[in-house]
């Protein structure tokens, strides 16, 4: 059931993702004038490589009128009678979809398949610049629903954020962060000479990729160099610094553990742990680990009295307690606080994936270990249909769509804007007959991707 979760959150994800995209170019051919022969949802590609295609359901208006037909082999007659109208459809093939645009060279028209002389109407007949703006159409919407599905889902669903100016005892540092040169109580207010303003930024990719974190250190401010080799730090379950800055006050006692055993009380203030002073929950974890199977005398205080206990530490550095977390004072996210964090996330999203790709073609990341396919993606989803994680998610992989189809490979739009970028360079189009060999070789390229990267999902199931 877990499984069949996840894939229906991908396909509901990706469809409604698939739809924003081809929409774009559609929206941008129609203001051209371009005719857009057909719009798909999923591929309709000829069954077992013969015509006719198979769609499962299609639609046009034919002489004012809609004509449908559903589990069809072929189109009915009477939609060939009228070329100027879009020919809506949901294929039977659940990867991606496409738009057909009139006089276009693309994964779904070869040249052959071009009349001789180009009609007004065609793509090909277009500017340059007019048919760049309809192949970054579909780009444009990916962003754009990227940031409104963002944002609205923190209208929804988050509701309110923690501002890092109401952590006033700032932050504690992991040894590694220590060793960068953070200390105790320091506040986080620069990421990249950028200001931070919730603290779900400061533990964001933005950590991930920094070059330089600037904290607030008793009034003063200081830079802090952050090394290159950050990201894989902290990919591989790394620190730098948490929020456990704060009392250690037990909230409740598991029974038949150490702590348990020892007569420790919910409600009571942590002391001292042997004879050091503990300031915070962080230091008190610190000596724990520390303190891997010994035995230590805790002084704490209950309403008013102090007392002192012998507490056998496991083998895990765990004692059996939960400690009551501070309770900040966080701020409601209005629309305008909304859209604008909802952008803030994309663009970081965004700056991640550059970033990410740059670690890959540079060698210092491995691909295998750094790209996901559906498989992978459909695992973040989870086995649980959460609503806010899902649309968190959805706006995520939107902006991932866009940067993805944005990348100058031949077959996607940044193949074929790159290819405009050619021709306004040189004032010369390409022929016809180069545009489909780029195309083939592009369409190789992604299908020898796509073989990768699912096989890299199938192996990381095991």
């Amino acid at each position: 059931m877990g499984a069949l979760t996840m894939t229906v959150q991908l396909l509901l994800a990706l469809s409604l993702l698939v739809v924003i995209h081809e929409f774009g170019h559609y929206l941008a051919a129609r203001a051209f004038g371009v005719r857009v022969k057909k719009f798909y949802l999923f591929f309709d590609f000829p069954m077992f490589f013969t015509q006719p295609t198979f769609a499962l359901f299609r639609a046009k208006k034919v002489n004012g009128k809609w004509k449908f037909s559903w589990f069809s082999r072929n189109a009915p007659k009477e939609y060939d009678e009228d070329e100027t109208t879009t020919e809506w459809g949901v294929g039977y093939f659940p990867l991606g979809g496409y738009c057909a645009i009139d006089g276009m060279v693309d994964e779904t028209t070869s040249s052959d398949q071009l009349p001789e002389e180009p009609k007004p109407w065609e793509f090909r007949t277009k500017p340059a610049w007019q048919r760049l703006i309809i192949m970054i159409g579909g780009v444009t919407m990916n962003v754009i629903a990227a940031v409104l599905i963002l944002g609205f889902s923190h209208l929804a669903f988050t509701k309110s954020y923690l501002p890092v100016e109401n952590v006033s005892e700032g932050i504690y540092p992991s040894e590694y962060g220590r060793f960068l040169g953070f200390e105790t109580g320091d506040k986080i207010v620069e990421i990249n000479g950028n200001e931070v303003e919730r603290y779900e930024d400061v533990f964001s990719a933005k950590l991930f990729f920094a070059s330089t974190i600037t904290v607030d250190r008793n009034g003063y401010r200081k830079e802090i160099e952050i090394p290159d080799t950050l990201y894989s730090y902290m990919k591989n379950g790394g620190t730098l610094f948490d929020l456990s800055n704060h009392k250690v006050v037990i909230d409740s006692v598991l029974s038949g553990m150490a702590a348990d055993k020892a007569g420790i009380r919910p409600n009571s203030e942590l002391l001292k742990i042997g004879n050091v002073e503990i300031q915070s929950f962080g230091q008190m974890r610190d000596m724990l680990n520390y303190c891997k199977g010994s035995t230590l005398d805790f002084e704490l205080i209950a309403n008013g009295e102090e007392y002192k206990v012998p507490v056998e530490i496991d083998s895990t550095g765990k004692i059996g307690v939960f400690v009551k977390q501070p309770q900040y004072e966080t701020r409601d996210y209005t629309l305008a606080t909304a859209m604008k964090y909802g952008w803030r996330d994309a663009m970081e999203t965004l700056y991640a994936n550059i970033k990410g790709f740059g670690l890959i073609f540079s060698g210092k990341e491995k691909a295998r270990e750094s790209l996901q396919g559906p498989i992978g993606i459909a695992k973040v989803y989870g086995p649980v249909w959460d609503w806010a994680r899902f649309w968190k998610l959805t706006g995520i992989i939107s902006i991932i769509l866009a940067f993805m189809n944005i990348l100058p490979i031949p077959a996607l739009d940044g193949g074929h804007v790159l290819l405009l970028a050619i021709e306004a360079f040189t004032r010369r189009k390409l022929p016809n007959k180069a545009l489909d060999i780029i195309q083939r070789i592009g369409l190789m390229i992604l299908l020898a991707l796509m073989v990768f990267i699912i096989f890299n999902d199938i192996l990381n199931l095991f």
